[in-house]
């Protein structure tokens, strides 16, 4: 199975390895920020996702993603164009393709590419708002929100191309509105006659802490919402839907 990030940037080895050692064959990827690579998260081709799943199909029978924010984004839009994806876990989701920034630029454009095509994506509503002390939580709900009818249309990820998903998601989240989002893709999914398994915490944040992971520093806690206490609760609740939809081996 492929394993990505979110906007760190980092190679999420440590859950890779704990996916390994239940059984799985997997990689965790470095999808931006290295040699050969986008320097940021805008107009990353899904071809990234694309040939890891090459390399992981010659050592496994049946290939999965697992992502975190906009590696979950990238796991739900790369399991729509291969359909050689059978399972996707997305922690801390979202149902559109969103706005990346070329920070070389300033130029406004998509996180994805796709056969070397921007995919459409949700702009920010970038007006001043009175959310208080809430991250960037606020500038997601309003944009999805109070985006046009066909913006949002075009941007919305076509989920129900996905056999199996599971999604997590925490009601404290303080990037984006995740457990929104999740309900979103679980409502699209249903209108579809696809069933999909979602697991919140209502006092969760961004950072989904699953058994036998340690616990994010206490600067990452305040900006992604949530408490260590709240994380790895949620993180308990999801292990036993993300093992069945893993096949992972239990001790």
């Amino acid at each position: 199975m492929l394993v990505l990030a979110g906007s760190s940037g980092r190679v999420d080895t440590p859950r890779a390895q704990l996916l390994a050692d239940h059984g799985a064959t997997a990689l965790a990827l470095k999808w931006f920020g290295g040699p050969g690579l986008q320097p940021g998260p805008w107009e990353v081709p899904i071809e990234t996702f694309i040939r890891a799943l090459d390399l992981l199909a010659r050592e496994v029978d049946r290939l999965a993603i697992v992502g975190l924010s906009f590696g979950a984004e990238a796991a739900m839009l790369t399991a729509t164009l291969d359909a050689r994806v059978g399972t996707v876990v997305a922690l801390a989701p979202t149902s559109v393709v969103w706005q990346g920034t070329d920070m070389e630029s300033g130029r406004a454009t998509s996180h994805w590419t796709h056969q070397d095509t921007p995919l459409p994506w949700l702009e920010f509503d970038a007006r001043p708002s009175d959310g208080g002390d809430q991250g960037c939580v606020e500038l997601y709900r309003r944009s999805w929100r109070g985006a046009p009818a066909d913006r949002l249309a075009a941007a919305t990820i076509p989920v129900e191309r996905i056999p199996e998903l599971v999604l997590v998601s925490g009601g404290d989240d303080r990037v984006w509105p995740a457990a929104d989002f999740a309900e979103a893709i679980v409502a699209r999914r249903e209108r579809h006659g696809i069933r999909t398994t979602h697991i919140h915490h209502p006092r969760a944040g961004h950072r989904t802490v699953l058994p036998g992971e340690d616990a994010p520093s206490a600067g990452q806690e305040m900006a992604r919402g949530g408490s260590v206490e709240a994380d790895t609760e949620l993180g308990r609740l999801a292990w036993p839907a993300i093992s069945k939809a893993l096949r992972l081996r239990q001790p």
